[in-house]
């Protein structure tokens, strides 16, 4: 027991010194970064973060797009009741600090370090027996959700606005040339009407701030600006722009 009280006491005393130098780092106005991103304050009363796969070997790096470990694990250190706490700041984050987020991988989906993530986009191949008629008359709508970012862009929580506004052009531009039952309209947040704004929420489409957590990382920055929403004319193909991942 003794030994393990000790260990606690360390990692306590490793995370404490990683919050003060997130604290330093955020009041340095010269690195780009920070100044871009606006950086929340961290809390003095945090008390453990990632406790079973937490390493200071990363501390004071960043990665290939600039974002610092400290951001990457900031929103653990304030929320401290978060599932994980872990946000990546770019796709190179996975290699750059892959001792931690390959142990989060596997702890979280099982899936080890060497493994193979193999997909099959062909619906033919989908089992999908056919509900039972009780089950299928409760039915009213489904919803497949897909979620993708774009490789020469950094992910949410390292980008700066005027690549968040960047991307926002890029797939808006591209969701003008759908043509067929795909055609439809973009809706800025940033300039949408309120007329606009009030059919979205009735049609239950419009998204919201983030929460906490996201708030937390870096993800909430320069709210609305640079999100957006489009959909079909007939409201089955829907859009949402930077609106997390």
């Amino acid at each position: 027991m003794p030994k393990r009280k000790n260990s606690l006491l360390q990692l306590l005393n490793q995370l404490l010194e990683v919050i003060f130098r997130l604290e330093h780092i955020l009041r340095r106005s010269k690195t780009s970064l920070d100044s871009q991103c606006s950086l929340p304050a961290t809390s003095h009363s945090c008390a453990s973060i990632l406790p079973k796969i937490f390493t200071t070997s990363s501390k004071a790096k960043k990665d290939k797009a600039g974002v610092p470990f400290e951001q990457m694990i900031l929103s653990g250190a304030q929320n401290v009741d978060s599932g994980i706490g872990l946000y990546a700041g770019s796709h190179d984050s996975y290699t750059t600090f892959s001792d931690l987020f390959d142990k989060v991988i596997e702890d979280y989906h099982g899936h080890k370090k060497d493994g193979k993530h193999v997909s099959n986009m062909e619906a033919s191949k989908l089992k999908c027996p056919p509900f039972p008629a009780d089950e299928a008359a409760m039915i009213i709508s489904t919803r497949i959700r897909v979620g993708r970012n774009l490789a020469e862009f950094p992910l949410g929580p390292g980008v700066t606005k005027a690549q968040r506004d960047s991307i926002e052009k890029t797939v808006s531009e591209a969701l003008k040339k759908m043509t067929g039952e795909h055609a439809g309209t973009y809706y800025s947040l940033a300039t949408m009407s309120k007329k606009d704004q009030e059919q979205l929420i009735a049609d239950h489409f419009l998204f919201k701030e983030g929460d906490r957590f996201l708030d937390a990382c870096g993800l909430n920055r320069d709210w609305p600006s640079g999100r957006g929403i489009y959909h079909n004319k007939d409201k089955t193909f829907l859009v949402w722009i930077n609106e997390e991942d």
